[in-house]
């Protein structure tokens, strides 16, 4: 088996909520190191045998259509990851 995984984000010009909420807590718990926090979701497609040019592709189309939603969030990544 394999795993396709895609990352989603929200487009930058969208309010980030959670991203502000744990922006604001990290420099509390001593880091203090970063400027800005953007929280996304991470999904895993499991498929049974290959990942195919066929398979990635229908992960593209499923991410684009149904895992994100296009007016507020962008497609970062659809890769297959290694065991």
């Amino acid at each position: 088996m394999a795993t396709i995984v895609v990352h989603v984000m929200p487009k930058p010009e969208i309010l980030d909520p959670q991203g502000k909420a744990v922006g604001a807590a990290l420099p509390r718990l001593g880091f203090d190191q970063f400027a800005e926090v953007r929280q996304g979701k991470r999904f895993e497609l499991t498929v049974d045998g290959e990942v195919t040019d066929e398979v990635l592709a229908k992960a593209r189309e499923a991410a684009e259509t149904m895992l994100s939603n296009p007016v507020i969030e962008d497609v970062v990544s659809v890769a297959v990851e290694e065991s």
